[in-house]
């Protein structure tokens, strides 16, 4: 395991060690579950942006096909 120094202000380190004691585990353990936290959550945030950006690529595509549908659904020799 690596060991980090952090410079924090008093307040964050003040804030972390009251939860960190209010879940009765060490500093250390709550700020690594933070970084977890922050981590899953960052994940999350970049997939969904991804997965905007791939269904604005295919709108296009998918409306012409639908309008293609559309079309064979209303022809009267479909």
């Amino acid at each position: 395991m690596t060991t980090v120094s952090l410079r924090l202000p008093d307040s964050l380190i003040k804030e972390a060690d009251k939860r960190a004691r209010e879940l009765q585990i060490p500093r250390a353990e709550y700020i690594r579950r933070a970084i977890v936290t922050l981590n899953t959550q960052v994940t999350a945030e970049q997939r969904s942006r991804r997965m905007m950006e791939a269904s604005r690529r295919v709108r296009g595509e998918s409306m012409r096909v639908n309008a293609e549908f559309d079309a064979v659904k209303d022809a009267p020799d479909a």
